[in-house]
């Protein structure tokens, strides 16, 4: 490909998995199976937070927003990623490429602050649950929901302009499933020094701060409920955050083998590292929303007896 200016270059080309052509078929099949899943867990998870009274409490209103996020964080890719199976060409706009790698962004980072400020209250109900009806009020909850959005979605406005804004005059094969901000920074043809500061400083605030935040959280939590006398009451406790902990290990767990996790040296090691980053990150954003609301429907009684609610006043509801 010859060299062109940015204003020349009006798509990308996604490869995925395009070098392993006998995959593509499987995980087409379990991509879309993920998919449905994840739209009709998070759905409910919606539905019942909204529709059951007894629902209406900081934990479900966080939660609700949690499920909210993973359709909008997923919905931003796989209908494409889909789509690329079944046509030749597999290409984005360069501002579809924009327009997907800020909702990416953004629901990363306000996941993020969202599971630290779940993680704030089940602290409270746990080491101070006299005072939690105050502290965790609707006038506290719902700031601190809309505040994990706002920082969620200024951060990736400032990223994603910063890589938009760059010149591309070469190679468009972008050696993802998306666009991923970190491939498509590969193809710049300029200085790139601005958007590394940029990320570090962002994941310094979005990925290790709630970290260390969420680590205190659970020391204090961890702390009061081994003083807690009876075995019963100690189970209770815990069984009130074993869902968001479980959640917080696997969103976690999985950021930092991606990045933390060495590089191949050779080129044919190379390659197969490319593709294992590519399946570590389709597990990421697919598979972690699967996960959440099989998580917290399975282990929550709450969210059982909502469900079942709302599914005996619809029989009800027809059967007149």
């Amino acid at each position: 490909m010859g060299k062109t200016n940015q204003s020349s270059v009006t798509e990308f080309v996604l490869l995925g998995l395009s070098g392993y052509p006998e995959l593509e078929a499987i995980y087409f099949v379990l991509v879309l199976f993920m998919y449905l899943v994840i739209l009709l867990g998070n759905g409910v998870i919606i539905i019942v937070s909204v529709c059951d009274s007894h629902l209406h409490t900081p934990m479900y209103f966080f939660l609700s927003n949690l499920s909210f996020l993973d359709i909008c964080y997923t919905s931003s890719s796989i209908p494409l990623f889909l789509s690329s199976f079944l046509t030749t060409k597999k290409t984005i706009s360069f501002s579809g490429c924009g327009v997907q790698m800020f909702l990416s962004f953004a629901m990363g980072a306000t996941e993020c602050v969202l599971l630290s400020m779940m993680a704030f209250d089940r602290y409270v109900a746990i080491c101070n649950p006299l005072r939690y009806p105050i502290i965790m009020s609707k006038n506290s909850y719902v700031p601190m929901a809309a505040g994990s959005w706002i920082a969620g979605g200024v951060n990736s406005m400032l990223q994603t302009s910063l890589a938009m804004q760059l010149p591309f005059c070469g190679d468009n094969v972008i050696n993802h499933f998306t666009c991923e901000i970190l491939a498509v920074l590969k193809l710049a043809c300029a200085d790139i020094s601005i958007n590394v500061i940029s990320m570090v400083v962002a994941n310094m605030i979005f990925l290790v701060v709630p970290v260390l935040f969420i680590f205190i959280s659970y020391v204090f939590i961890l702390s009061t409920i081994l003083r807690i006398p009876s075995s019963e009451g100690r189970r209770k406790a815990f069984s009130t955050c074993s869902a968001h902990l479980t959640v917080v290990i696997i969103f976690y767990g999985t950021i930092l083998f991606m990045y933390a996790k060495p590089k191949a040296k050779d080129s044919s090691g190379a390659d197969k590292v490319q593709v294992t980053d590519k399946i570590i990150s389709l597990f990421y954003g697919v598979v972690t929303p699967m996960l959440n609301p099989l998580i917290y429907s399975l282990r929550n009684k709450d969210v059982k007896a909502a469900v079942k609610n709302i599914l005996c006043q619809k029989c009800f509801s027809g059967g007149k």
